[in-house]
């Protein structure tokens, strides 16, 4: 990446690594001190729903505020608001005072989703976005990899002492994040004119973009939720189920810079294919491989990869067919439709686990791709990408010096000829205008009874004297 754009997107990159490294292990630890303090599963997975509640209230209504006051000011109030509501959890247990919190938490947290998204995309053109979004999941998901690691430095009962120090670890990180959003960046993205962007006219601005998002969030978040269930069902212990679950996590990491680096020399319709494709062979193939330790490592690092690039792809392709002044309205709903497939991931696919086993999930994921890939490849006959009107003939890098004097052999003709013309054309006009004056001294001696037939008109290109128009030759007066 060049030095400016370097510059442009690692404030927001890093602001998001440390914030999303505290919050990351926060809805685990509210799962955890609910359960430990006699909270039934019932209000458990209300307090969770919470959350997800407000991811979807504020992806409708940040935008608001982002267009208002600008992203380094909204990212300032989404992340005060984070570290507020965590911190407020510590004050005392309570399943209605928490859900309360989590709701404003998860209005919060997709907030900053929102100012990192919408800065990347203004910021990058097409050329390099594949890869600026990869470097934005790679931060994201190594903070939230990090931070289940902080969950054992905390004793899981909610009345050991110092029950209240993860709150403020959160609520710490969630601060400090403000100081390279505030600091470093010495300009960040102007947006002078936004328009809004409703659902509709995004699904039908982008309906490659939305259903893959939409895909998305039903197969990361049954990832997150599910996994581990169909792990334990196949008899992994703890500590290899956490393995594994990191494993798809490393996975995801790894591949996201190789395929935004292809997407972005690519068609990213043709990579969404590629991918769904390659994601449908792979649920097939975990439950074979859920047998051998390694076989199930490989196979989930590959569908963790696939899995974990499906958004950003689809956010890149978005990206490149909405103008610029509704990158922020595509980035908030491109935000709602993947929280809404988030949403209704794990009713859907433990109602498929119900009917047909515990290998349901990787035959729904298989159903899931399968459909992606059919839907992208209906769009791509639809609308296939665009050609270039002529060949691309590749040149060897160089400075812009090297660049200005780069001139060819026909250039160089092209502007001789050219100057040639105008010479010609030059003399043609003096000609004629000595010609004109000829012509009305010649008229106004005549009317003076002055004889013309000694008149000479000088010739502009030389010393010569040219006969005029209306002068008989020597011979003739002879």
């Amino acid at each position: 990446m060049a030095r400016q754009l370097f510059a442009l997107t690692f404030p927001p990159l890093l602001g998001l690594f440390i914030l999303a490294l505290g919050n990351g292990f926060l809805s685990t630890l509210v799962t955890i001190r609910l359960s430990a303090s006699g909270a039934s599963v019932e209000a458990i997975g209300l307090v969770s729903a919470a959350y997800y509640i407000g991811l979807g209230l504020g992806a409708v209504l940040n935008d608001r505020l982002l267009l208002r006051i600008g992203h380094i000011r909204a990212y300032a109030c989404f992340a005060a608001i984070v570290a507020a509501s965590s911190l407020a959890q510590a004050l005392w247990l309570d399943a209605g005072w928490w859900f309360v919190l989590r709701l404003f938490g998860g209005w919060a947290t997709v907030g900053v989703y929102l100012v990192i998204e919408s800065w990347l995309l203004t910021g990058g053109d097409r050329a390099v976005r594949g890869r600026i979004l990869a470097f934005y999941m790679i931060s994201l998901y190594a903070a939230l990899a990090l931070g289940q690691l902080l969950i054992g430095l905390f004793d899981e009962s909610p009345e050991a002492p110092g029950a209240a120090l993860p709150y403020v670890l959160i609520g710490i990180l969630a601060t400090l994040s403000l100081l390279p959003m505030a600091i470093i960046p010495r300009v960040s993205p102007l947006i002078e004119h936004a328009e809004p962007l409703s659902p509709w006219r995004l699904a039908k601005l982008t309906p490659t973009g939305v259903v893959g998002s939409f895909g998305s969030g039903l197969v990361v978040a049954a990832l997150y939720s599910l996994l581990p269930l169909y792990l334990q069902s196949r008899g992994y212990q703890l500590s290899e189920i956490g393995t594994l679950m990191a494993t798809v996590i490393v996975g995801g990491m790894a591949l996201q810079y190789p395929i935004g680096r292809w997407s972005d020399r690519h068609d990213r319709q043709r990579v969404l294919i590629i991918i769904t494709a390659a994601l449908v062979g792979l649920a097939l193939l975990v439950p074979f491989a859920a047998y051998g330790y390694w076989p199930l490592s490989v196979a989930l690092f590959l569908y963790g990869g696939g899995a974990f690039s499906l958004y950003p792809v689809a956010v890149g392709h978005s990206a490149d067919r909405a103008p610029p002044s509704a990158l922020v309205g595509m980035s908030q709903g491109m935000l709602l439709i993947n929280a809404l497939g988030c949403t209704i991931s794990a009713p859907l696919l433990t109602l498929l686990m119900a009917h047909v086993g515990n290998d349901g999930l990787f035959f729904g994921f298989g159903a899931v791709a399968l459909s992606l890939a059919l839907f992208f490849s209906w769009r791509r006959s639809r609308r296939p990408a665009p050609q270039p009107l002529a060949p691309f003939a590749p040149q060897p890098a160089q400075s812009v010096v090297g660049a200005e004097l780069l001139v060819t052999d026909e250039l160089m003709a092209g502007a001789e000829q050219a100057e040639t013309e105008h010479e010609a054309h030059e003399e043609n006009a003096e000609r004629e205008h000595a010609e004109r004056q000829a012509l009305e001294i010649e008229g106004d001696l005549a009317e003076q009874g002055v004889p013309t037939s000694n008149l000479r008109l000088l010739d502009p290109q030389g010393p010569e004297p040219m006969t005029g128009v209306h002068e008989q030759p020597e011979t003739n007066r002879s």
